[in-house]
């Protein structure tokens, strides 16, 4: 049950920051709020790009996490249950970064956003659950 919530959790933040990134990938002038605050208001073209490369990369990993609860991709599961190592470190990573950014947003909104997502990802990972 843990990790069932855990993984919707987790999900539904990730889908916040899928929406999010594809906003800076359409123009909305939220630069301030990504990247540190480099580009505030409406991002670069080749910053857009970026968007859609990370949109890709955090549907990834929401994909191996549902698939490791057992909720989503029957097919991925046992490629999971490694790859949502890979989730954790990027949780991990993501909270560091969001931590030091000199983008008081970035803190704000996102660091508080991450560090859910990395208890979620973690309670996954220790739980010992396997098929």
């Amino acid at each position: 049950m843990a990790v069932t919530v855990c993984a919707y959790v987790y999900t539904v933040l990730m889908g916040i920051v899928i929406v999010f990134q594809a906003c800076l990938a359409l123009g909305l002038p939220w630069g301030e709020a990504s990247m540190g605050g480099k580009f505030p208001g409406k991002y670069p073209p080749r910053m857009r790009v970026v968007s859609v490369i990370n949109m890709a990369i955090l549907i990834g990993l929401s994909l191996i996490v549902l698939a490791k609860a057992e909720l989503a991709m029957p097919g991925l599961q046992r490629f999971a249950d490694t790859a949502v190592y890979g989730a954790a470190v990027f949780s991990l990573l993501s909270l560091i970064l969001n931590l030091i950014t000199p983008s008081r947003i970035e803190r704000n909104i996102w660091a508080p956003v991450t560090a859910v997502q990395l208890v979620a990802v973690l309670i996954i990972v220790f739980s010992g659950y396997t098929r």
